[in-house]
């Protein structure tokens, strides 16, 4: 049987034009060399990275940015440790207000339902610079300033996350809750027992859409964290660049630092991610 499918998915790859893998092999080396050439270029001098002609590897090899990072002033490991503890605070939130929210809209009737929808969706075209002020002055009412509550709470409910998942749920077979009701089964515990499971390719791509949202947020974090200790990462990492000298490996080994676990998320969810979004479909 396992020789079967692995002889259907070759005939499949081999039928495949090669003009399409020469577009897959161009796409991918416009993503990866710059990648590439940040973290060869975060190994090298600050002279050898602005010294003409550019060389792509490192001559000398060093990591004295690295160490830099960690041994100087700037109090990277916290920022790093705030980012973090940001990021997954913010995507739980947001996975428990979208899910529940989805599923209300996708599956109960109610007053008011398309409207509320709709609603929800509008806020998708505000453009989020314009809640800037709004923002600031409700936290500074609830004396949140300097306070990661600050970074975490405004993101914890997503227009685009209740809009994710209720397209998922649509697609969920009404046959599982029918027959779920027909044992009893309340609302509750067809939706905790039931349809979440069934939605764990949906969650997993909204969790990496909203760390990696949450992870890369640069100008909120400025507005409201006030003291250098208290940063995220992307804010906390601008300061390494000085008002009269760029220091260009720093800079680079921070963004390295920075992309790690971007990179380690998109490479074990990957799998979660595509069947997420080729399962979430577009009903409605």
């Amino acid at each position: 049987m396992a020789t079967q499918v692995d002889t259907r998915r070759r005939r499949r790859m081999t039928s495949v034009p090669i003009h399409i893998y020469a577009v897959l092999f161009a796409i991918s080396f416009i993503v990866v060399v710059p990648l590439l050439w940040m973290i060869l270029s975060s190994l090298k001098a600050d002279f050898q990275i602005i010294s003409a002609p550019l060389s792509p590897l490192p001559e000398p090899f060093t990591i004295a940015a690295y160490q830099r990072l960690f041994t100087g002033p700037e109090p990277i490991a916290k920022w790093f440790w705030n980012s973090t503890v940001v990021a997954v605070a913010q995507t739980a939130l947001i996975l428990a207000t979208a899910s529940t929210a989805g599923y209300a809209l996708a599956r109960l009737e109610f007053w008011g339902k398309r409207l509320i929808f709709s609603a929800i969706i509008a806020t998708l075209l505000v453009p989020p610079v314009i809640l800037l002020i709004p923002h600031y002055v409700i936290i500074e009412s609830f004396g949140w300033l300097d306070n990661l509550l600050a970074v975490i709470v405004p993101g914890a409910a997503s227009a685009f996350g209740v809009f994710f998942l209720r397209q998922f749920f649509l697609g969920v077979p009404k046959e599982y809750e029918e027959a779920a009701r027909m044992d009893g089964a309340g609302e509750l515990r067809i939706f905790l027992q039931i349809v979440l499971p069934l939605a764990k390719p949906a969650l997993a791509t909204l969790a990496v859409l909203s760390f990696l949202g949450s992870w890369n947020e640069f100008l909120w974090p400025v507005y409201v964290l006030l003291s250098t200790e208290n940063f995220t990462l992307q804010p906390g990492l601008s300061l390494l660049q000085s008002a009269y000298a760029v220091r260009y490996s720093l800079i680079l080994a921070g963004a390295v630092i920075a992309s790690l676990p971007v990179l380690i998320i998109f490479f074990f969810a990957q799998r979660q991610i595509i069947d997420g979004v080729a399962n979430a479909g577009v009903k409605g």
